[in-house]
């Protein structure tokens, strides 16, 4: 049975007064381009060379403040400095996602045993795969986290042509039945650095919101709303709103 997810809440949004948690909603586009220039600005050529161009300067811009993260690592933590996770992306193919790596070497053995320590903790993590106080966090990958830094690499991922820009949150091979026949729609485009979730609450939406988020994404895009994810996208890393 195909699963609905209700976005009228961020159609609202835009309407109304903004509840905190979608503060950062951009505008809907209620209707897709319709003349040969518009489409040709939204087709994904355009986005491509969009992506290439623009992570090309932002990955120059950052490089002193990528060399330093990953020297702070080597030398609080040593090795590895890069963490690479298999992400699904365009086609349903899997690709491995970089980040700096924020976590213990032995990640899975502290969370294995904090899950088996702390019924809430598993439920916690049961709904969003996530946990507000992770103890597999190494103590300068909570300011990575919370700075959005860890997701410099993700630069490369786009580059090699894993990953967009802006795009539908990456997600892990798990997480694709939560998706149900909504992941047809997840899997036409790459999946973004940053996109609508990221800038709608983040960790302070629940994982039915996220979907219903990306789906709204992969059926109202265009490059206009792109460039309005990616200025909306400073403020949330300079708040640091919805990040743990």
């Amino acid at each position: 049975m195909k699963q609905k997810h209700d976005t009228t809440v961020f159609i609202e949004a835009t309407q109304s007064p903004v509840p905190s948690r979608l503060l950062y909603v951009p505008p809907i586009h209620r209707k897709p381009p319709t003349s040969g220039r518009a489409k040709w600005i939204d087709s994904d050529g355009a986005k491509r060379g969009f992506d290439i161009i623009g992570a090309t300067l932002i990955l120059l811009f950052f490089l002193p403040v990528f060399m330093l993260v990953a020297f702070l690592i080597l030398l609080l933590h040593g090795r590895p400095v890069f963490f690479s996770h298999t992400r699904i992306g365009r086609g349903d193919a899997p690709f491995p996602c970089l980040k700096f790596r924020t976590m213990h070497c032995d990640a899975e053995r502290r969370l294995a045993a904090c899950l088996v320590a702390d019924p809430a903790r598993q439920l916690e993590w049961a709904e969003g795969q996530k946990l507000r106080h992770d103890p597999r966090i190494l103590g300068v990958g909570r300011l990575l986290r919370k700075s959005s830094l860890d997701e410099l690499p993700q630069l490369i991922n786009v580059l090699r042509g894993d990953m967009s820009l802006v795009g539908p949150r990456p997600i892990i091979s798990e997480e694709k039945s939560k998706y149900g026949d909504d992941f047809t729609a997840y899997a036409v485009l790459r999946p973004g650095i940053t996109g609508l979730w990221q800038v709608s609450g983040r960790n302070h939406t629940t994982y039915d919101e996220r979907v219903a988020l990306d789906m709204h994404y992969a059926e109202t895009r265009t490059m206009a709303g792109d460039l309005r994810i990616l200025l909306r996208t400073v403020a949330v890393v300079v708040t640091g709103y919805g990040a743990y």
